[in-house]
């Protein structure tokens, strides 16, 4: 049960003691997604990019994709215009990793409308930006700001019946960034399963 215990304070030794932070230039990243194409965050200049931090054998990323929320934010997202990234954190030696070609055949499976899905088995991504969760959902700006870290809704479970009751955070940031205002809510406490880093 220990990886499926809620992650409730930030770990520098995990995360990285100069994580992203909300208003400030989001970290810039190069990774390689589930197909071997290296992928930067420089390559969306000028868009609206959504991260989404993810791990198949979490139940609460499973409540999310097995309600079709993930799924619904995603292609919420990509209809504002936005790109959006899928990140994959956990380690290699963890009994959860998932081989690129297998991650892949998870969110196919899923419908995900994930524009990459990325590999950060050596948690260099999710350290550069303090992700500790899964999922743990960051929104960027066309200026390349951080303007949302956190969840991705304000009901902290991984039942599914919560699922529908929710207000979702994304959706809100992407909605109001989109329109050319600021992010009302701009930081939550995200949720969900630890994130098994590298010890590097």
């Amino acid at each position: 049960m220990k990886s499926f215990l809620v992650a409730t304070a930030l770990s520098l030794a995990a995360a990285g003691a100069l994580a992203a932070t909300v208003g400030q230039p989001a970290p810039a990243f190069t990774a390689i997604d589930t197909s071997g194409k290296t992928v930067s965050l420089a390559d969306f200049k000028g868009k609206h990019v959504v991260l989404e931090w993810v791990n198949p054998g979490c139940p609460y990323v499973r409540r999310h994709y097995d309600s079709a929320n993930m799924q619904g934010t995603q292609k919420d997202a990509q209809a504002k215009g936005a790109v959006w990234l899928t990140i994959n954190s956990t380690a290699q030696d963890a009994g959860d990793y998932m081989q690129p070609a297998a991650l892949q055949q998870w969110m196919t499976s899923q419908k995900a409308a994930a524009t990459h899905t990325l590999m950060d088995a050596e948690g260099k991504v999710g350290r550069a930006y303090g992700a500790r969760t899964t999922p743990h959902m960051y929104v960027i700006n066309p200026a390349g700001t951080l303007v949302y870290a956190g969840a991705i809704d304000d009901q902290p479970r991984a039942s599914l019946a919560d699922t529908a009751k929710a207000t979702n955070h994304v959706k809100a940031a992407l909605a109001e960034s989109t329109a050319g205002k600021p992010v009302t809510l701009a930081t939550t406490r995200a949720y969900g399963c630890s994130i098994k880093y590298s010890s590097m």
